[in-house]
């Protein structure tokens, strides 16, 4: 399989896809504490579900006593008990 132009500039440069290609990374410590990068907004928040928009998708998060204890316009901080990420 042929690799586009794209691919390969991305892979000549070494740096990681996801900042190169705009996709949202999620970093999940435990299940209490959630770091998100490189969304694009916020749709929903409840403290049951949140639903992040990304470049190519949506990203809900569920659990309870959900919170956004941090956020720029480039990544968030999001605590309680994490139980289920989806990617729609």
């Amino acid at each position: 399989m042929q690799k586009s132009k794209k691919e390969m500039f991305i892979n000549s440069l070494q740096l990681p896809r996801d900042i190169l290609q705009g996709e949202i990374r999620i970093t999940l410590t435990g299940t209490r504490e959630v770091w998100v990068e490189n969304y694009k907004g916020l749709l929903e928040y409840t403290n049951q579900l949140i639903l992040l928009q990304g470049k190519c998708c949506k990203v809900q998060i569920e659990g309870k006593c959900l919170n956004i204890d941090y956020y720029t316009n480039e990544d968030m901080k999001l605590t309680g008990r994490i139980m289920c990420i989806k990617y729609l």
